[in-house]
């Protein structure tokens, strides 16, 4: 007795079906693609003893009339954020940029310095007063238009990002205050 052609091919047609559910279902369970990250800070890495020129120079520069200023007591010289931290951050900052279609997000790196009165719950240990700290300023494309409604030429030629005030600032990291790091060298 003869298969009839349908019965011949409709094995191989069933395998290729069960083969391609199994695949796609495999997929579908497997974790979203996550978002590439871009390798462009190659470009601006510098050498451990290339940053240990950056810090001699401020050394003997700016920490030297501050330390002249403090009545020879030096001031703060590195701030330190977790991986962690910084990476939350910065999903923060994307997010919320992304939320608020602002474009080519930023972080902005401000110096600031603690009031002797600061508030103790707004450092993160109270004997900072009084020492310089560093703060991180999200920052996006500035695409304010004048009042007519048209892009300013001002703001069309610009190149550099803008602030943004309505997200968080980053601060609240450790720092090396006097007399745990020595002036002299670089930790």
């Amino acid at each position: 007795m003869k298969t009839p052609f349908l019965f011949k091919n409709l094995r191989p047609l069933l395998a290729v079906l069960i083969l391609s559910f199994c695949t796609l279902s495999c997929t579908r369970c497997s974790n979203p693609p996550t978002e590439p990250v871009s390798d462009s800070y190659k470009k601006k890495l510098i050498s451990y003893k290339e940053g240990r020129i950056l810090y001699d120079e401020y050394t003997v520069t700016n920490n030297a009339v501050l330390t002249k200023y403090r009545n020879g007591d030096p001031d703060s010289r590195w701030y330190w954020f977790s991986v962690e931290d910084l990476e939350g951050y910065l999903k923060y900052v994307k997010e919320t940029a992304k939320k608020q279609n602002l474009k080519n997000p930023g972080i902005r790196i401000y110096m600031g310095k603690y009031p002797i009165n600061h508030p103790k719950n707004k450092m993160a240990k109270p004997e900072y007063a009084g020492y310089q700290t560093i703060f991180l300023v999200p920052t996006a494309k500035n695409l304010k238009r004048d009042t007519s409604g048209t892009m300013s030429r001002t703001m069309r030629t610009t190149e550099e990002n803008t602030n943004v005030q309505e997200m968080e600032v980053l601060n609240m990291t450790n720092l090396a205050p006097p007399p745990k790091v020595s002036t002299a060298d670089m930790p």
